[in-house]
């Protein structure tokens, strides 16, 4: 199904790439959104400040959400080109959080008033031809892993014992976290905040030509990475690829192969979505057995990261830590190849020098 104005619409990253997109043609804009934004920041005056002139830290003008609807009502809105979309979908993946608030941006873009106001831009980008691989399943003739700095892909255990670890390790923190953390969920205390199957399960993303894999660029939490090196992976001819399309399937991950995590998640996912309740992610061992890779696609992470997915009555999950086309692998046969492509990051761009 092709991602619609109003799925973009619908998810805190879906908005953030909206704002971000519409923010970079104009730079007036772009000013009011970041004014308003820091009015808006739950961290204001504390982590986050505003800077302006040379360096000097001053209060500045004050933009409105109201100001910023303005300036969105009349903005020409340029041809959304892949190089463009990568890059805005980036700063809207690199700005997620999961163990606190979402920041002043996110809750600008969600005010009604700049909602209503970006109504236009979301119509604009879901018209476009370049995003219809945001909605498309596993590219299985190009998936890519990527190694970042030098570090090794070679595994020291197999995907099974792997996940029966990782299980382990899951029911063994939730049972501790239930005598040792408190049970208010508004407690300052942070822990596992994500979602997403072990790190160290082979992974992989689509390449977009000149641009390279996706997986490049489209990071959450990334570590100031400037080098790495990507691999083409082959896809086992009738691989069973879950793909995750949407908040629906991700619910139905939770509610066939549950995993209680309520007493670890319930801090960080309480900062993150405002929800009081239960929380359950996918239990990826028992996914395993049934599926040998899951795929989550760009627009569903545009529509639902980040939010409370309800899953069973009084029980929720949330996506995070999970990147927009990344497919983790659950079987062994699934591993980078060849030498690989040397990559560089360049004024925020990333570029292979040898191609």
């Amino acid at each position: 199904m092709a991602i619609t104005p109003e799925m973009l619409l619908s998810g805190w990253r879906g908005r953030r790439f909206l704002l971000e997109y519409a923010a970079a043609a104009d730079l007036p804009l772009a000013a009011a959104v970041m004014s308003a934004g820091y009015e808006l920041d739950p961290a204001r005056d504390d982590t986050v400040v505003s800077f302006f002139g040379s360096g000097h830290r001053e209060p500045g003008p004050r933009a409105t959400p109201e100001a910023v609807a303005s300036l969105l009502a009349g903005l020409r809105l340029p041809a959304l080109d892949q190089g463009t979309a990568l890059s805005t979908l980036a700063q809207a993946v690199r700005a997620a959080r999961y163990w606190q608030e979402p920041d002043g941006e996110d809750l600008l873009a969600a005010t009604p008033v700049v909602r209503a106001a970006l109504e236009r831009v979301a119509a604009h980008v879901a018209g476009s031809a370049t995003v219809d691989w945001w909605s498309a399943p596993l590219a299985r003739e190009d998936q890519h892993a990527v190694i970042w700095d030098g570090r090794t892909s070679g595994a020291t255990a197999t995907v099974a014992e792997r996940l029966t670890w990782w299980r382990a390790e899951v029911v063994d923190e939730e049972r501790r976290a239930q005598t040792d953390r408190p049970s208010d969920p508004t407690a300052p205390f942070s822990g596992t905040w994500w979602s997403a199957p072990p790190s160290d399960l082979t992974h992989t993303s689509r390449g977009l030509g000149p641009h390279g894999p996706v997986g490049l660029r489209l990071v959450e939490d990334d570590m100031g990475w400037e080098r790495a090196v990507t691999h083409r992976v082959a896809v086992p001819a009738g691989a069973r690829v879950l793909e995750v399309d949407g908040p629906e399937a991700w619910a139905a991950l939770c509610r066939e192969y549950p995993l209680e995590v309520t007493a670890q998640k319930r801090h960080d996912w309480y900062s993150t979505t405002g929800r009081v309740g239960r929380w359950a992610l996918p239990d990826w061992a028992a996914v395993a057995a049934v599926h040998d890779a899951v795929h989550l696609t760009p627009a569903a992470y545009l529509v639902a990261a980040g939010t409370a997915i309800p899953v069973d009555d009084g029980v929720a999950s949330v996506i995070a830590g999970w990147n927009p086309d990344e497919t983790y692998w659950l079987i062994d046969t699934v591993q980078p190849e060849g030498a690989g492509t040397e990559w560089v990051l360049d004024d925020e761009d990333w570029v292979a020098p040898g191609v």
